[in-house]
């Protein structure tokens, strides 16, 4: 279950990262599509991260 979603998570990132770049380099905007998967990967990303930091610190505690 877990290779799944980091497989989805993969292509979604690749999709989204080459989109922007292609865009920026024919400076034109992007799909607000490509801009809102942007934004729901990045918070995906910054909630985890903020998670696996919790847990980490949790798990150093003594006891």
């Amino acid at each position: 279950m877990l290779e799944a979603v980091v497989f989805t998570y993969g292509m979604l990132a690749s999709v989204v990262l080459s989109g922007a770049t292609r865009n920026a380099r024919a400076r034109r905007a992007n799909p607000r599509m490509l801009q809102y998967v942007g934004y729901v990967l990045m918070g995906f990303s910054a909630a985890l991260g903020v998670m696996l930091l919790g847990y980490a610190a949790v798990m150093s505690l003594p006891g």
